[in-house]
């Protein structure tokens, strides 16, 4: 059986998906959205839902190799600020957007000299960040413990609401004309002349002209039925929130040396994260990224030992449920976006902080189908940088 011939199809149903699905259709464009389960269901309706625009922990322990391509990531943190400020009015929904701002904090005197040279960079950018004393930082957060020599503060990080960002984008994007194949998984891909071919339960054929991966930590595999390979990998990690309380904590809390956020969602409750693993588990041997990874226990108890030092009050209140969730983390760390040199038509948006830049990765994947060029400067991302992996594809 085959489909109707479409402009686009998009193979993935988390934010990455649906907002490119959301800004296609709002141009006019026949979309299909291919999800093997249901919509919002894996990494993005696991994720923490922070918004970071500072330079993330994992970023600044490798920001001299990186300094390059953090000056085209940072022009995507400030745009990205602008997309979260409007999500709201554009979506027509109250999703618990909150923009209150976001600090890291540093302990030691190395931690501190790391914080300063992330400031500076940032401020070459023109990313909005400052460096506040101990002092400074605790009569705007209270709550932080005194054990710490210097913070930076951006105003404008916070959080969202993964669990109604996606579906809000979802609902939209159906309005504005695209349609959606959830338990629909592609089980073929293949380039036919001039369009796509996807398979979809070993049954079903849709054609279109272009094809975008969105499927953050499995990208790797579809990009394997379409004969190339993408260097994107599951990474298993784990989260965990408190009871509900009284406001305690106003601002998104990292740390510049050890893994953490931390924030207090709408609700109450305070949402604890920063990259802990969980562990996949084994299925012959091999590790099974089909699954739901394992707690483990002794990184659940590094995890809230770190947030309870940095927010004292943390210590009085009991911890509620511990989830874990499976990312996309690309070989360098950095968002993989754009158009696959190797396969005409055929669109990767994923890797980086995909949540935090999701909506935007939509915008430009957008741009660059309908337009066939973006404002933005994406080279530092593109994968023609992996193009000596699929040299010797056919």
């Amino acid at each position: 059986m085959t489909d109707n011939y479409l402009d686009v199809v998009i193979v993935g149903g988390g934010l990455v998906g649906c907002a490119t699905a959301y800004y296609l259709a709002k141009e006019g464009l026949s979309v299909t959205v291919i999800e093997r389960g249901q919509i919002n269901r894996q990494a993005s309706g696991q994720n923490a839902g922070s918004l970071h625009f500072q330079l993330e922990h994992r970023l600044v322990l490798h920001w001299k190799q990186l300094e390059n391509e953090l000056k085209e990531l940072i022009p995507l943190s400030k745009e990205s600020e602008r997309m979260w400020a409007a999500v709201e009015d554009e979506l027509d929904a109250k999703m618990d957007v909150a923009q209150h701002g976001g600090l890291m904090i540093a302990e030691t005197d190395k931690e501190v000299e790391v914080l300063k040279q992330k400031y500076e960079l940032e401020k070459e950018l023109g990313l909005e960040t400052e460096l506040l004393s101990k002092d400074e930082a605790r009569k705007i957060a209270p709550y932080l413990t005194e054990s710490f020599k210097l913070a930076s503060f951006c105003p404008t990080e916070g959080h969202a609401n993964p669990r109604y960002i996606i579906p809000q984008y979802a609902k939209r994007a159906a309005e504005n004309g695209a349609s959606f194949l959830t338990a629909s998984k592609v089980t073929d891909l293949n380039r036919i002349k001039e369009y796509w071919e996807v398979e979809i339960n070993n049954e079903r054929r849709i054609k279109a002209s272009n094809l975008v991966i969105a499927t953050g930590a499995w990208a790797g595999d579809i990009a394997q039925m379409a004969g190339i390979h993408i260097p994107m990998y599951p990474v298993p990690l784990q989260m965990n929130i408190t009871e509900k309380v009284d406001p305690i904590i106003g601002h998104l809390i990292q740390h510049v040396g050890k893994r953490i956020s931390m924030k207090q969602v709408e609700d109450g409750n305070i949402l604890i994260g920063g990259g802990w693993p969980a562990q996949f588990i084994k299925k012959n041997g091999k590790l099974d990224f089909t699954r739901s990874p394992n707690i483990l226990h002794e990184n659940i108890i590094e995890n809230v030992k770190i947030a309870a030092n940095l927010v004292p009050k943390v210590k009085e209140l009991r911890l509620l449920r511990t989830w874990p969730g499976i990312t996309g983390v690309s070989s360098d760390q950095l968002p993989i976006l754009g158009e696959i040199p190797e396969r005409k038509g055929l669109y990767i948006g994923g890797g980086g902080s995909a949540f935090t830049y999701g909506p935007l990765y939509g915008k430009i994947l957008t741009e660059l189908i309908t337009k066939g060029k973006t404002d933005f400067s994406i080279n530092a991302f593109s994968p023609s940088k992996f193009s000596h992996l699929n040299m010797f594809m056919p």
